[in-house]
């Protein structure tokens, strides 16, 4: 059992403990029997000093994690398993240590072949076998296969501009549908990365016409095919709402959902949107944690508004410390540090590369207000999800 998942099991003993009616007891005891939903929303490149609730001098505002970890459990010691992105992403859905994989250094482009070999167990594959159905909506970053005309082509690491030709028209191979996952909407990289193609259910969404240009407003854009429906200032909001509409079909059914929700955001390009823009006080990478902040508060909205808030086990983290891109001197100005008093940014080996905040949310059987300073790590999560529901 890893410390995650022996901590969730404390607090739900905690949680039947503090029952102190017989009838209480039975009550929370019966919820208990049914199999909880598992959100786990991965915001990209958001620092520990980001979130009020882990530093409340702080400058940028997030009243929507902090109120989910005043209403649930915020570790003050968790870790990622990686600095930098798909590593990370891999450990989450594997359960594995990342330098397992053939990737040693950096991370994949937009058109690298899948890291998850077809034969490894996710996360997703896992919990069908508990009854979940799973679903992926946003940022993979894991690679999937591209019906690409060169054959031969050396897209796995480290080539993060290139543009080979590949046939849109055609539904790409051994991607998340491959892994587990039931439903799955999302693209393939990063969000300054090409191509800029939204993919349902291995299909992309539309065959793209037109080519972003590289551009550089608060980080990097890479040159490569756009679809018409990819707008980059659109896609946050763009993903959280199949998100919620997820939630909303599936709080109808009958059984369990497992929905992994990894965010483009705040990555790199820095965009918020005009109702964002100047809201934090501090500067655009400030404004894109706060939208951000919002996207969780509409998840939240939804498990309220269909009345499965209680049973969700809902965890929010990010992938690695916060990028030098935020602009660390400009915050710096405002009295506002990401990686809080913690030295390094993302991509360092110092603690700043992978001390993260991490929230979970369970009102069914985690209490209320508490903190954590148990050690924990992203890599923990597959351990945890098997340990909740009973998986050999």
């Amino acid at each position: 059992m890893t410390s995650f998942s022996k901590i969730i099991t404390l607090l739900f003993a905690f949680s039947l403990l503090s029952c102190h009616a017989q009838r209480n007891k039975v009550t929370v005891a019966k919820k208990a029997t049914q199999s909880p939903n598992i959100i786990y929303v991965l915001a990209d490149d958001l620092g520990y000093g980001d979130v009020k609730a882990f530093n409340p001098e702080g400058k940028i505002a997030t009243p929507n994690l902090d109120a989910m970890a005043t209403n649930g459990v915020k570790f003050t010691d968790a870790h990622t398993s990686s600095a930098v992105c798909t590593p990370t992403r891999y450990g989450i859905l594997t359960g594995r240590y990342n330098w397992r994989t053939s990737l040693k250094s950096f991370v994949l482009s937009g058109y690298s072949k899948s890291l998850i070999k077809q034969e490894r167990t996710t996360i997703a594959e896992m919990l069908k076998t508990q009854g979940y159905t799973t679903a992926y909506v946003g940022k993979w970053h894991l690679g999937w296969d591209w019906d690409i005309a060169d054959k031969d082509a050396n897209l796995e690491h480290n080539k993060l501009n290139a543009n080979p030709e590949v046939n849109f028209a055609s539904p790409v191979k051994n991607g998340p549908a491959t892994h587990g996952f039931d439903y799955s909407f999302g693209f393939c990289g990063s969000l300054d990365m090409a191509p800029y193609v939204y993919v349902e259910n291995d299909m992309p969404t539309m065959v793209p016409t037109k080519t972003t240009i590289s551009v550089d407003e608060k980080g990097i854009w890479r040159k490569g095919p756009t679809a018409d429906d990819f707008v980059h200032a659109n896609v946050l909001q763009d993903l959280t709402d199949k998100a919620v509409e997820y939630i909303d079909q599936k709080a109808k059914g009958n059984s369990p959902f497992f929905l992994y929700f990894p965010l483009p955001a705040p990555h790199t390009p820095i965009l918020p949107t005009t109702e964002f823009l100047g809201k934090s006080n501090t500067n655009m990478y400030g404004d894109f944690v706060m939208q951000v902040d919002d996207v969780v508060g509409q998840i939240r909205a939804a498990l309220k508004k269909q009345g499965i808030s209680e049973n969700t086990l809902l965890v929010f983290t990010s992938d690695n410390g916060c990028s030098p891109k935020a602009d660390f001197e400009e915050l710096a100005k405002v009295d506002h540090d990401p990686s809080f008093t913690f030295r390094g940014t993302k991509a360092d080996i110092f603690e700043g590369g992978h001390h993260v905040p991490f929230i979970v949310e369970w009102p069914n059987s985690a209490p209320k207000n508490t903190s954590s300073d148990q050690i924990i790590c992203t890599t923990d999560f597959f351990a945890t999800c098997a340990e909740l529901t009973g998986y050999k």
